[in-house]
This record gives structure tokens, C-alpha cells and sequence, in this order.
């Protein structure tokens, strides 16, 4: 109840922050759109002295020019976008143009031969110490906790009219306004600085004797424009029309979901390769506020341990910088992840046995490592993951063994050992008790396990491979926004979908996506979309219907 007490105090205040300060920035959006207007009406030998406020639903609608350029990450237009804020370029502003996430827009009173012009990139502003994780709020009705099969997804609406004027005839420069009206329907993603409500789902586990499927189309294969074969995919954490794909060609590639997931278009790409080694990204994080790519190299010859790419530089020389800090004494770094309670805290983990803590401090793309532990684990550390009970980093290995380890106290709090490798560990996104880790045994890869509970495997699934391939730590799974459903990949060209209700050890369904093995299948925030990579160097879209 303290922590509940301390979680509710926290909300408050930061949802106070985030009034006064959007409070703010109305107040200047408004002047701003009055200086525009105005200058509008002198252009067109007019006197306006009053703007007329029109309100629909009991909020203003809001009338914006609608920006002719294609989507790009460039300098010139991060230098427009803060022109157009009023700040001189810095580091730390990084503003671009604000646009809707949902990819769908009416235009309404529009000509026929207007060419529709995409949004510019979202990478929003943000305010000092302010953090900006973008999370999911679920209604209740959305993902229902029985039986049924699993509604679609939605995203919220944008519908563009046409700018009115009164008594004017048509000129040859005309400049058209467009009103942008946000309808209630539909999933909002917001900012916050903790995670959505904690939900118990951990009662719910294997308790249903049938699954509920997902009813899932196998959709469009696109060449993923690499080289050698896929090693990552992430979804953006503030932008639900980003994700980002990493191979082993040293590339990372940005790109931009089309038409609801119908098809993604390619906007950027850029060679992350270390400095001396030339080696490719081993495992890639997001930063919370989604500007910046973190990836994680090899701790052999003195090499990059770490890389920063960012998205708002628009030459590809500047755009990716190096730690200098190597506290990483061998072999490959493994895995990379932020924690959900802080965004200027990391983790990384490595074949050294290794996890090491990186926080922060206060010039850009500054971080300095702090060593969690060394000891706990007597081989490679393949995955890691922070957990919001009690700020926990949780950590798995090839030793077969479970480390949960508060960083607070630096003491371990939880210690299990089970009789299989372990590759990697995934909170649940909605019940903070819950985890999975992922272990080499056949029909039983996948673990679940309660935080609260030493010594104690809830529940476990798997499948039985075609192929004569062991487990490999390639392979990856992933959550869906409610919790109940696990994605894996496998060594078949095959995604495995698992739902937790079920009582079974066997996947839910499966679904042949690929020609060859697939990495990761991961679910879309906000559409009814999941998104794959395969060794056959395709990504799949599959929609969910």
C-alpha cells in the first residue's frame, strides 16, 4: 500500500507538470496562430482584428498548414522546426513537427489532383526531466480476461477540413488551413512516467481448458533492404508508425508503417558498425523518449561497447557516437534494456558474466557505468530486463540460473536455478509480478514465473521443432499490449502464438509466415498488426482481423 501510495503521489505530480505545462504551450500555439492569421489577412488585403473560436465537442479546433514535405530526418528540417518554435538549435531541442501517430487521414474539400503529403517524422519535444514513455491505456472491454476471440485494435481518427474564409474569392496563391478534430473513438497512447496500471493476471494462468485464438491474416512480405540476416526488431515507444530493424550487415534501418500495416516504407538508413572490430549491433534498445537508438557491440580488443544513434541528426557521419566507458572485460555484450521506472537508467549484460548499470549525467549522450554484479552469474548473461516491483533488474544466463537483483540495496533478491539454459527474460507489460524467460528445453521453451513467489515455475509451454536446430537466442518473443498473449519465433519459418489462460503446453496457434526461420514477431501498439523478421531477409505484416 506505501508503494501503491508513492505510485499514485508520483502520477499526480507529474500530471500536474504535464498541465501547466501543455498550458503553456497552448498559450503560445494560440499567439502564434493569431500572428499567422493576421499576416494571412494582410496578404490578402484584408483587416482581421478578432479570430473567431469555433468549438466542436467542447474543444477548439486548432487550424494548422499542412506541411508539403515528404518524411525525412534532416537537419534542415530540425532547424525549421525550431524556427518555428522560437528556440536557437541545440542538443536538447530536438523539435519537429507534430503530427497524428494513426497513419489515416480524410481530406475533405480537397482537389482531386492534391498530391497527400506524409506527416514529418514524430519525435515530440520534450520538457527538462520530464519523461516521456508513451504507453498504451487499455479500457476494460478492450482485451477481455475470458473467453472470446480478440477484438481488433484501433487507433484514434484524424479528420482534415478545409480552412473557411469569408467574402473572399479565389486567389492564385491560396493557402489552404486545415482543421484537425481528434474523435473519441479509438486507442490514445499517452506519456507517462510509470507504467499503465498494474493488473493481477497471474490468477488467470492455465485456467482455461480451450485457448483463445487470435484470428490473424498472413499478410505482405517486404525485403528488409539488408544485406546479411536480421538480428533485431523494435517498435518505436513514443510513435506507433516507427520501428527499427538491425542485421548483421552492421545496418540499422527506420521505417514507417503504410495504410493501417498494409504495407512500411523505408525512411532512413545508417551504418552502426563499430569503430575497430566493424561489428555489428548485438542486441538494440529504444530510448523512452524515442529519438535516440542504443546498441551494445563486443568487449574484445578494446572495442565500442556502446553506440548512440540519433534520429534527429540528419548526416550520417554525426548521426552515431561511441561511450568512451568499456566496463565490459570480454566477450559479447548480449543484451540491452531501460528501465520502466527511470529513462536515464540502462542495463547492459555480457558473455563476462557481467551486468552493468548505466546512468545519465547531465551533458547529452553522456552515461557512466556502474557494475550491479559479477558474481551471480558463473557464465554469459543472455538477457536482462527491469521489473517495476521494487526496481529490480532481472537477469538470465547460460548457467541455468534466475537473478533478480534490487538496485537500491544491490542485494539479489530472487534466485533460481532451473535444469535448462536460459536465453532471455520478459517482463509482462501489464502485471508487474509476472515474467517469462525463454530456456533451451524442447516443448518447454517458454517459463513463467511470479516474482513473489522463490523457486516456483507457474506455468510452461513450448513446441517441438521440424527442424533438427537447438533453441537458439536469435529467436526472441514478445508480449502483446494486454498480457495474455506471447509471440515466438522458431526455427521453422513459423510464428508461435501462445495464450497464458491456456492450460495447455502447447501453442494456441501457429501461423507459417516465412520461407525460412523466424527471429521475432512483435506486436503493434496501437493497430491490429503484427510485425516479423526472418533469415529469408523479408519482415512480415500480418494484420490481425
Amino acid at each position: 500500500m506505501v508503494a501503491l501510495i508513492e505510485h499514485r503521489t508520483k502520477e499526480v505530480e507529474h500530471l500536474r507538470q504535464r498541465i501547466t505545462y501543455y498550458k503553456a504551450q497552448l498559450d503560445e500555439a494560440e499567439k502564434k496562430l493569431e500572428d499567422t492569421q493576421n499576416k494571412l489577412a494582410r496578404h490578402r488585403g484584408q483587416n482581421i482584428t478578432k479570430l473567431s473560436k469555433k468549438f466542436t465537442n467542447g474543444r477548439k479546433e486548432v487550424r494548422v498548414e499542412r506541411s508539403k514535405s515528404p518524411i525525412k530526418i534532416s537537419e534542415s528540417s530540425q532547424k525549421q522546426s525550431q524556427r518555428q518554435d522560437g528556440m536557437k538549435p541545440s542538443g536538447d531541442n530536438l523539435n519537429v513537427t507534430r503530427r497524428p501517430s494513426s497513419p489515416l487521414y480524410k481530406n475533405g474539400g480537397s482537389s482531386p489532383n492534391q498530391t497527400q503529403s506524409r506527416p514529418q517524422i514524430l519525435i515530440p519535444s520534450v520538457a527538462p526531466n520530464i519523461s516521456q514513455h508513451r504507453k498504451m491505456k487499455e479500457s476494460a472491454n478492450k482485451y477481455p480476461g475470458g473467453s472470446g476471440s480478440l477484438p481488433t485494435l484501433s487507433t484514434p481518427t484524424f479528420v482534415n477540413t478545409p480552412a473557411k474564409s469569408k467574402g473572399e474569392k479565389a486567389s492564385k496563391k491560396a493557402y489552404e488551413l486545415e482543421s484537425m478534430e481528434m474523435q473519441p473513438k479509438g486507442t490514445k497512447r499517452k506519456f507517462v512516467t510509470e507504467q499503465t496500471e498494474h493488473k493481477d493476471l497471474i490468477k488467470l494462468i492455465s485456467k482455461s481448458s480451450s485457448p483463445v485464438t487470435v484470428r490473424c491474416q498472413t499478410g505482405s512480405l517486404l525485403s528488409s533492404q539488408h544485406k546479411r540476416k536480421l538480428r533485431t526488431l523494435i517498435l518505436c515507444p513514443t510513435n506507433d508508425q516507427l520501428f527499427a530493424t538491425s542485421a548483421l550487415d552492421g545496418v540499422v534501418n527506420l521505417w514507417q508503417v503504410q495504410g493501417r500495416g498494409s504495407s512500411a516504407s523505408l525512411l532512413s538508413s545508417t551504418d552502426c558498425l563499430s569503430d575497430k572490430q566493424r561489428r555489428w549491433p548485438e542486441d538494440i534498445a529504444w530510448h523512452p523518449h524515442g529519438k535516440k537508438l542504443f546498441s551494445v557491440y563486443s568487449a574484445d580488443s578494446g572495442d565500442s561497447q556502446i553506440s548512440i544513434l540519433n534520429l534527429n541528426k540528419g548526416k550520417e557521419r554525426t548521426r552515431v557516437s561511441f561511450l568512451e566507458d568499456r566496463p565490459h572485460i570480454k566477450g559479447i555484450i548480449n543484451s540491452i534494456a531501460f528501465m520502466p521506472w527511470d529513462d536515464k537508467l540502462f542495463v547492459t549484460g555480457g558473455s563476462d558474466h557481467g551486468v552493468i548499470l548505466w546512468t545519465e549525467k547531465e551533458e547529452e549522450d553522456l552515461w557512466k557505468p556502474k557494475t550491479l554484479h559479477r558474481n551471480h552469474h558463473s557464465s554469459a548473461v543472455m538477457g536482462i530486463a527491469g521489473m517495476q516491483q521494487k526496481n529490480i533488474v532481472m537477469s538470465a544466463g547460460a548457467d541455468k540460473r534466475i537473478i533478480g537483483v534490487d538496485v537500491v540495496t544491490g542485494r539479489a533478491d530472487y534466485k533460481h536455478q532451473i535444469e535448462s539454459k536460459c536465453m532471455s527474460v520478459l517482463p509482462n507489460p501489464c502485471d508487474f509480478n509476472l515474467f517469462m524467460v525463454q530456456t533451451g528445453t524442447p516443448g518447454r521453451q517458454l517459463r513463467l514465473f511470479d516474482i513473489r513467489l522463490r523457486q516456483m515455475e507457474i506455468h510452461a509451454f513450448g513446441w517441438q521443432q521440424e527442424s533438427s536446430e537447438s533453441q537458439s537466442a536469435l529467436v526472441n518473443q514478445a508480449w502483446s499490449p494486454d498480457g495474455f498473449y506471447i509471440t515466438s519465433g522458431s526455427a521453422d519459418p513459423v510464428i508461435h502464438i501462445f495464450d497464458i489462460r491456456y492450460n495447455a503446453n502447447k501453442p494456441s496457434q501457429s501461423i507459417r509466415a516465412h520461407q525460412k526461420r523466424v527471429f521475432k514477431a512483435a506486436w503493434h501498439h496501437a493497430l491490429p498488426l503484427l510485425i516479423s523478421i526472418s533469415s529469408d531477409l523479408n519482415i512480415g505484416l500480418h494484420r490481425i482481423i
